[in-house]
């Protein structure tokens, strides 16, 4: 794997999401398709993801080979409606995800092809190297900016 060509695509699909969300509006920042996301939720969803990837990247990087990588119940997440994603404004969890992604990048640019191959063992999904997370979040935010996309052209 290219480790530069891949820094770029990541931050390229930093921006894909970020794009998606400039077409949210009041108007339409809680449409959905049936039994779909909103994209208040989904910009929600996107932002905890990204924290929860912060921390995987770092545990991955710094921490013994084999080391615990926690999954989280996505769904009860984003029912809990402690956490807000049915009605928070979305302000906060953007400011998250793009600082996330950012702090993530600055690291990615720093990696050799060797680190590549660190892992941990995920709770949910068995070994998970730095790899897989490279892969894993350049794709996530690309999924749900057409998740968004699709929400946003909805009618009411």
């Amino acid at each position: 794997m290219d480790l530069t060509s891949a820094a770029r695509d990541y931050e390229a699909s930093t921006n894909v999401f970020l794009e998606a969300v400039e077409r949210v509006t009041e108007e339409n920042i809680d449409h959905h398709v049936p039994d779909g996301w909103s994209p208040r939720q989904i910009v929600h969803h996107v932002a905890d993801s990204e924290a929860q990837s912060y921390a995987r990247l770092r545990r991955l990087l710094a921490e013994p080979l084999g080391s615990l990588i926690q999954g989280y119940d996505e769904a009860a997440w984003a029912t809990c409606e402690l956490l807000g994603y049915q009605e928070l404004a979305i302000e906060h969890s953007l400011s998250v995800f793009i600082s996330v992604r950012a702090a993530s990048l600055d690291i990615l640019k720093r990696l050799t092809s060797d680190d590549l191959d660190r892992y941990g063992e995920h709770s949910e999904s068995g070994r998970y190297s730095v790899a897989t997370w490279l892969e894993t979040y350049t794709r996530h935010p690309r999924e749900h900016a057409a998740q968004l996309i699709e929400a946003l052209n909805v009618d009411a």
